[in-house]
């Protein structure tokens, strides 16, 4: 058995776990919003149409931020459709995802859909097809007080209060061939900044979101332009096992790893160009494993309103990699305050429904729920010794990955631990006298199973499920455990 050891000590710290770590993205797109979270006359659907047995499997995932409308859907979105009696909203062809849009579920239907799961909406303005000026409206309609022509509408249509959202982004990949209204880095830092700078004029307490695309040229341009007026920049990151490489994907998080640091060195250069005292943070708002589904398998024709689209059925090697995922956003808690899972329902969702039906929760609903719930008060930095494989396409991959997390109120250490060996099972050895008292287990989930390609079905939804572990000793001030070949962790210690 490969053997491996972990140091920390809880005055070595990374930064605060923040609620806005554990975020969603939802789109309209495919069956995302209808039939997936809004779906009238569903059996369990309340008075506003909310699919309640879908609430009920995302109240528990604890979220603290969820992103809207997109995504693509974004840069063709006209916020004015989606506001007043439903009957009165236009049905219009979606040019982003090619279906129709009914707008049945909109900015209010969102808002409301936030505040009854617990989360901080975050919203994104299209500068796609539009501008500042429809920017800096919405920002006016959502949360100005009232006196004025757009938040006087606001409360015209039901929300005597304002919506105070407090996250806004500047787009959506805009640099993309993909996204209406496509822009060069220029032409987006240019709009950019003079949408930040109404939005902000508007409302001076929003905290801004910009794009950061796919390079850094890109996120070079954008920052040189709006680094005083944004608080984050936005980055994307999709994984997946495109080659069939099972041994090479248990280490793509590493990628992740790579790129928000990259990121954080781009930032860090802008700020010492500007010489601003202010380091940005990163948004890490869509991230995901995304490989068996695309817009090409989509079963449904065009114009289909609520299409089947890009539904990935997740296996337990995927959410080993969500799992892993996570340890590499909590390993950057000091940069990346915003994360967003892409997505939460059906398109490419941690849970999923049927029309009129049934809903069940994916194999990748379990690393973010129990990640979501345990990691609290400060990420440790750990000091880790671990053996290493090869993949057919890769050189040196880590068996353990791993990220700590230790609250000062509770004295609660939480391990989050990925054996990425396929083959055999790996022994960890953690010291522990940094901490002090007696140290005790709480609490050890851990998803694994002997098929890699397991699903969860409506009729199996716990076929890939944690299971509890108690092998667990500690000796002279350090513990020793076993963590199964290929799995995912959770150990809860309490130091008494």
């Amino acid at each position: 058995m490969q053997q491996a050891k972990i140091i920390a000590d809880k005055d070595y710290r990374i930064g605060n776990v923040e609620r806005t770590m554990f975020g969603v993205l939802i789109e309209h797109l495919g069956r995302h919003i209808y039939t997936g979270m809004y779906e009238p006359g569903h059996p369990t659907a309340d008075a506003d149409g909310f699919r309640q047995d879908v609430i009920d499997l995302v109240k528990p995932l604890n979220l603290g931020l969820v992103r809207y409308p997109g995504g693509n859907f974004v840069s063709g979105y006209k916020w004015e459709d989606t506001i007043g009696p439903k009957e009165n909203r236009p049905t219009r062809l979606e040019l982003a995802w090619g279906t129709i849009e009914t707008n049945q579920f909109g900015l209010h239907e969102f808002v409301a859909w936030c505040r009854k799961i617990g989360a901080e909406p975050y919203l994104a303005v299209n500068l796609g097809t539009r501008g500042p000026e429809e920017a800096r409206n919405l920002v006016e309609y959502c949360n100005h007080p009232g006196g004025t022509y757009w938040s006087d509408l606001r409360r015209k249509n039901g929300a005597e209060e304002p919506f105070n959202i407090k996250y806004w982004g500047l787009g959506n990949e805009m640099g993309g061939s993909w996204q209406i209204g496509m822009k060069t880095a220029d032409e987006y830092a240019r709009i950019a900044l003079e949408a930040a700078k109404v939005m902000k004029w508007t409302d001076p307490t929003i905290h801004i979101i910009a794009d950061g695309f796919s390079d850094m040229t890109w996120r070079w341009k954008a920052l040189q332009s709006c680094y005083h007026l944004a608080d984050y920049l936005s980055i994307h990151c999709y994984l997946g096992n495109r080659n069939g490489d099972n041994a090479e994907f248990m280490g793509a998080a590493d990628s992740l790893t790579d790129m928000m640091e990259s990121t954080a060195a781009v930032c860090d250069a802008v700020q010492a160009d500007k010489r601003q005292k202010r380091r940005m943070n990163i948004a890490l708002d869509e991230w995901n494993v995304w490989y068996h589904e695309n817009e090409s398998t989509c079963p449904d024709p065009k114009w289909v309103p609520a299409r089947h689209m890009i539904e990935d059925v997740y296996t337990m090697e995927d959410a080993l990699v969500v799992g892993d995922q996570l340890i590499s956003i909590l390993n950057h808690a000091d940069r990346v305050k915003i994360a967003c899972m892409a997505q939460l329902v059906n398109v490419i969702g941690t849970i999923m429904t049927e029309p009129n039906g049934r809903c069940w929760t994916q194999t990748t609903y379990h690393p973010f729920l129990l990640t979501s719930n345990l990691a609290k008060g400060t990420v440790l930095k750990t000091l880790v010794t671990s053996p290493a494989y090869d993949s057919d396409h890769r050189k040196g991959i880590n068996m353990l990955s791993t990220a700590m997390t230790y609250d000062d109120a509770t004295r609660q250490l939480t391990i989050f631990a990925v054996n990425r060996s396929l083959k055999e099972p790996l022994e960890v050895s953690m010291e522990l006298r940094a901490f002090g008292g007696t140290p005790s287990l709480t609490g050890w989930k851990s998803l694994f199973n002997n098929d890699l390609k397991a699903v969860n079905t409506a009729d199996k939804p716990n076929n890939v499920a944690p299971v509890e572990l108690t092998d667990f000793t500690v000796k002279d001030g350090k513990a020793v455990f076993t963590l199964p070949k290929a799995s995912w962790n959770a150990i809860s210690i309490q130091l008494n």
